[in-house]
């Protein structure tokens, strides 16, 4: 790495400069409404072949240009230059370990909440072992929230924006308070949805069970990772509909995302899961997908963009 992470470089209104000189108005809807969509972008670090890999950027880019459709933004990015601006600004950190790369599409100027521009954008790399507290234990006790998650009725999940994370921080919140890692959230129809920030698998008699899409579930690229890899070492999956009760008598849970990776369950309102340790299924989706992300599995080496010449 070339700068300290306190004056790392980031990709800021079309130049790359110090983090400590990028400047937004306080009166830009971004910083009022929380009127931006993003992209947390996981990039990882092979010793064997020297190379920092992005994971599915492709796919990440796709989603982003979908929530800016939906939340309706004036967006004069193509995706290649998404993806040259989110190069460019790596190679220039010169990192050689793993990253979470925040890309952030907002809107600025002296608009209101119902603006469609000017749409500026940042990128933000961060290395992984700085994230958040919950995205570094090796096991989270969580509890349902008595918050209900945005659904497409609402404040639809599929949109990746700043706004909708309101929702997250106050279950967050709440778990927090009440002594737990983190939480899960139940939909409005009272069935399990997801954690905040991250998606919800368990295990059950050998088969990997996921709430549907429906469900008020982000469209997520490490949930879609998780399903593909799980199908190519012949683990049964199931994409349904989850009942409460379900997740206090499974054998294996864990929440997943681009920053948490897979991360096991431990207990659910204190519901003590499995044996209260990393399950066998768990732990090896564990190792594959980190194998998969540093461009080691040839099945899956089209997921991964090799960020060095």
């Amino acid at each position: 790495m070339k700068y300290d992470i306190a004056n790392r470089r980031i990709w800021f209104k079309g130049e790359i400069i110090n983090v400590n000189d990028a400047k937004i108005n306080v009166l830009a809807p971004t910083a009022q409404f929380g009127l931006n969509v993003f992209e947390g972008i996981p990039c990882y670090w092979n010793e064997n072949t020297h190379q920092l890999y992005a994971f599915r950027l492709d796919d990440h880019y796709d989603r982003l240009l979908r929530s800016v459709k939906l939340i309706q933004m004036d967006c004069p990015y193509t995706k290649k230059d998404l993806k040259e601006a989110f190069i460019s600004v790596i190679r220039e950190n010169e990192y050689e370990e793993n990253l979470s790369v925040r890309q952030t599409l907002f809107v600025d100027g002296f608009g209101s909440w119902g603006s469609e521009g000017p749409v500026e954008m940042f990128i933000a790399p961060i290395p992984r072992g700085k994230t958040s507290a919950e995205y570094n234990k090796k096991g989270l006790n969580c509890c349902i929230t008595s918050w209900r998650r945005i659904s497409d009725e609402t404040l639809s999940p599929r949109i990746k924006c700043g706004a909708n994370y309101i929702n997250s921080r106050v279950g967050q919140r709440e778990a927090l308070r009440n002594g737990f890692d983190t939480c899960i959230f139940l939909n409005e129809a009272g069935k399990v949805s997801e954690g905040p920030g991250s998606c919800l698998f368990v295990i059950k008699d050998g088969s990997v069970v996921t709430p549907k899409l429906t469900d008020s579930v982000l469209e997520s690229i490490t949930r879609d990772s998780i399903i593909q890899i799980a199908e190519s070492k012949n683990i049964p999956v199931l994409e349904r509909t989850i009942d409460r009760t379900e997740l206090y008598t499974c054998d294996e849970a864990f929440l997943c995302g681009s920053a948490m990776e897979i991360t096991p369950i431990i207990s659910i309102d204190k519901y003590v899961i499995g044996n209260g340790e990393i399950g066998t299924i768990t732990e090896d989706l564990h190792h594959s997908y980190l194998d998969v992300v540093k461009g080691k599995c040839d099945r899956f080496k089209k997921w991964v963009t090799p960020i060095y010449a």
